[in-house]
């Protein structure tokens, strides 16, 4: 399944360097990045005057654990402009978070930023199996997310023609996929879960669309879930991974020749694994939580910035920069219960093991007394019959008990039960606080 290898000639220069000339590139761009932010952003000097550091303290790599780690907190606690390292009449663009838990997080880019963001979303798109000239059906939303215009300005960086759909007004999405035979579709996998159901409820054979390419991002996805889209699509299914305080999407990709995790992009965003809870390194191979440092970033350098993303680094084999596995979840979605650590995406794997059940599914957590509780709320598929899916609950709360160790409640509602989300899903509900 899927397209042509690329060829050494359609690889940028650094796609074939050797490790060591990659490292040489990243220890000259990182010293450059730790002084660009120490001399323009306040909050950069007094925090590494605070960890008594210098940017002439990193003379390796290895010398950046020495330095501060930047929070979510921090850039909201600078909002709107505090963390920009160049004047406002250089910021060509600006990007923010959705706010929803509090001030937004705002992003700035110069001009040149925003060339470097349209090249490795182009090096992304290639390196995912998208070639000039193809289609590519853009359904990420747009605006102040980063997903839809990072997409845009790849695709047509690459070369492509571009349908900027946006998220949403899912049976237009689907008359577009067959009005104008996209080649390639950019979007969260759980939306384009949502548009395959309604290719089907409009008795169109998702195998039979012009899509040969999925590039989808924007939220934690599991094995499963790419065995279920190529095998429902017949489509090759990759990763992407980026975020908004970072850059945008197109921090890594798969490479549609390998599909064994996320190629960073080393030589314009330096990758650690820290142990979320102490904060120190952990060598590569082992999981923690995802840190970045900016190289080339000009408007808003950012150092040490948690992601809060849980992978592990392991070497480089498409591509000579190291990959990411694909995010099993985040610190702030682990579900702790009873003692438990479990994430949706470890719900989500042994749903799609469950033929009778959908990838439709969300995690609502309650508290009765001092214990709490989580009750699954997950759609038979349409073609199962009631009884087939009040037994599928029943194996997959076994499965659960078996697997992860603790038990759960598990509702099998109608098809369409749960909400669609037009971008990121929302899988954990919680209403503990509200009985508290």
């Amino acid at each position: 399944m899927g397209r042509s290898e690329p060829g050494p000639a359609e690889l940028e220069p650094i796609e074939r360097a050797s490790v060591d000339e990659l490292r040489a590139v990243q220890l000259e761009r990182l010293r450059w990045s730790l002084r660009h932010a120490y001399e323009n952003v306040p909050h950069y000097r007094s925090a590494f005057a605070a960890a008594g550091v210098r940017p002439d303290d990193l003379r390796e790599a290895a010398d950046l654990d020495r330095f501060p780690f930047t929070r979510k907190s921090d850039l909201r606690d600078s909002y709107p402009f505090g963390m920009f390292a160049v004047p406002r009449d250089r910021v060509a663009r600006l990007h923010a978070s959705s706010g929803t838990t509090g001030r937004p997080t705002v992003v700035g880019y110069t001009t040149d930023d925003v060339r470097t963001w349209a090249r490795l979303m182009a090096r992304s798109i290639r390196a995912a199996g998208g070639r000039p000239g193809d289609r590519v059906h853009v359904a990420y939303g747009y605006g102040l997310f980063t997903g839809g215009l990072g997409a845009h300005y790849g695709a047509e960086e690459l070369g492509c023609t571009v349908i900027p759909v946006s998220g949403g007004m899912t049976e237009r999405q689907v008359m577009l996929i067959r009005d104008f035979e996209p080649d390639v579709i950019m979007v969260t996998p759980t939306y384009f879960l949502a548009i395959v159901d309604e290719l089907v409820r409009q008795g169109i054979d998702p195998r039979s669309t012009s899509l040969r390419v999925g590039i989808f991002g924007a939220e934690p996805w599991t094995e499963q879930m790419r065995a279920e889209i190529e095998q429902r699509v017949g489509m090759d299914a990759l990763d992407i991974y980026g975020l908004s305080e970072v850059m945008g999407p197109g921090v890594a990709v798969e490479c549609a020749e390998a599909k064994d995790g996320l190629h960073v992009w080393e030589d314009h965003f330096y990758p650690e694994i820290i142990d979320p809870q102490t904060g120190v390194v952990l060598p590569d191979g082992e999981r923690g939580e995802l840190v970045f440092t900016s190289l080339t970033k000009q408007a808003m350098p950012v150092v040490r910035y948690r992601t809060g993303d849980l992978t592990r680094l392991l070497p480089g084999t498409a591509r000579p920069m190291r990959r990411i596995e694909k995010i099993t979840g985040r610190t702030d979605d682990m579900i702790i219960l009873r003692g438990v650590n479990l994430f949706p995406t470890q719900i989500e794997e042994l749903i799609l093991r469950t033929p009778a059940l959908s990838p439709h599914f969300q995690c609502v957590l309650t508290r009765a007394g001092r214990l709490d509780a989580l009750t699954v709320r997950v759609e038979r598929r349409p073609d199962a019959e009631p009884a087939a899916g009040t037994r599928a609950g029943a194996e997959l709360a076994e499965a659960v008990k078996n697997t992860i160790g603790v038990s759960i409640a598990v509702e099998v509602i109608e098809p369409d039960g749960v909400e669609r989300s037009l971008g990121k899903m929302r899988r954990i509900i919680d209403q503990r606080r509200a009985a508290d």
